[in-house]
């Protein structure tokens, strides 16, 4: 089955341009209103009427353009604003006393959803240009800068200018939370990857460099080259030469993540999977499997990766602690988290080692138990005392059964 794609898109400028359609039709009706109870002020009547139908017809005409940053292009902004500055400059002309009044332009407060389109588009360049033709608008048509005239043209100056940083800023957040889930998403795929490895090609050609060096000869140069191939590996699983994910940059939907997933399991995740029969064929000679005697469910998932985990601590049972060390597998149910237990009386494991062995690239216990267990939501763990064996204890939550089910425990052997 075929790798799933999934995009996780990001964009904390689409609600402005929301907010900018509605403002939009808000001030449009409010510019409206404005001219009917103001009605008997105006000298010329059709000029008002002529301009705020074009203003009208223009406003829901384009609401598509304001709907993200791809439809608002330039040559939009341009006659955006150009029907601003229109209005504002036709004011006079339907008014005469406008300008001895102090009164509100044809637009009105419309005017601004022009400048906050510049804004949100460009940032606060754009911005600052568009509210400083604005102002000029307003200048000239006043004839004189009054105190009035100059108070709305440096709150329009101020709030779009701010508006746009505020835009560039969340732009830039924008990207930097883009680039951080694709670094979250690459470094779980290398763990994933790094886990499955170990578990099979890197334990196969450690077992093949120690037996070479063992047999001699010919054996002992295969050995050498297995163990080459196998830092050449490790090497290569631990420099993340793997790429699961990629940003792009989508201007009508903001950063785009898009997120390479691995194929679905046959087995739907809601299904249970009794871990005991995943854990059995681990029982042998050497290693002892004590369990509940009842069923202990868990989703399919989440039992393949526990059980694999138990596997990962039995490979270093065998390999650390020596062919003949015994190992016991204790499983317990306590309803709400299953808690295996793998315990061995081998020598134990000196201080310090675990360290030293993830700061070499060897990932049995980093990557194979304890990632595995904090993928689920788990916890891995371990219990060394020198001379006196290793106890690695897992434990995986699930939601609680329902009243009255029965919950087993395995007895210690």
């Amino acid at each position: 089955m075929a790798r799933r794609e999934r995009v996780v898109r990001m964009s904390v400028e689409q609600p402005l341009w929301r907010a900018l359609t509605a403002y939009r039709v808000l001030t449009m009706g409010y510019a409206v209103l404005l001219c009917v109870f103001g009605w008997r002020h105006y000298e010329r009547h059709w000029v008002a009427v002529a301009y705020l139908a074009v203003m009208c017809v223009w406003t829901l005409a384009t609401l598509p353009q304001v709907a993200n940053a791809v439809s608002c292009t330039r040559r939009f902004l341009a006659a955006d604003l150009t029907i601003a500055l229109t209005g504002i400059l036709l004011t006079p002309l339907a008014d005469e006393q406008v300008r001895s009044m102090d009164g509100s332009t044809l637009p009105s407060i419309w005017t601004a959803g022009a400048v906050l389109a510049y804004a949100i588009k460009g940032g606060w360049r754009w911005a600052g240009l568009a509210s400083s033709l604005v102002a000029v608008a307003n200048v000239v048509e006043r004839g004189h800068p009054t105190r009035d005239t100059l108070h709305n043209v440096l709150l329009v100056w101020v709030a779009s200018i701010a508006i746009g940083y505020v835009v560039e800023v969340a732009r830039a957040s924008e990207r930097t939370l883009a680039r951080a889930l694709e670094i979250e998403a690459a470094t779980r795929e290398r763990e994933r990857l790094a886990r499955d490895i170990h578990d099979s090609v890197l334990q196969v050609l450690a077992m093949v460099q120690r037996r070479g060096t063992a047999l001699g000869g010919e054996a002992a140069e295969l050995g050498r080259m297995a163990g080459e191939q196998e830092v050449a590996l490790r090497t290569l699983v631990a420099g993340g030469l793997i790429r699961t994910s990629y940003v792009s940059e989508d201007e009508s939907e903001g950063a785009v993540v898009r997120l390479v997933e691995e194929p679905e399991q046959p087995e739907s995740a809601s299904d249970d999977i009794d871990l005991r029969t995943l854990l059995a064929p681990r029982a042998g000679a050497r290693v002892t499997l004590a369990d509940p005697g009842a069923p202990v469910p868990l989703p399919a998932p989440a039992a393949r990766e526990l059980a694999a985990a138990v596997g990962a601590a039995l490979d270093n049972v065998r390999v650390h602690a020596g062919a003949a060390a015994r190992a016991w597998i204790l499983v317990e149910d306590w309803g709400d988290e299953v808690i295996v237990t793998v315990r061995d009386d081998g020598p134990g494991i000196p201080e310090g080692r675990l360290a030293q062995a993830e700061g070499e690239g060897r990932m049995g216990v980093a990557l194979s138990i304890r990632g595995r267990l904090r993928d689920l939501g788990g916890t891995a763990e371990l219990i060394s005392v020198p001379g006196q064996g290793t106890e690695v204890e897992l434990k995986v939550p699930r939601a609680p059964r329902a009243p009255g089910e029965q919950r087993g425990k395995a007895g210690a052997k």
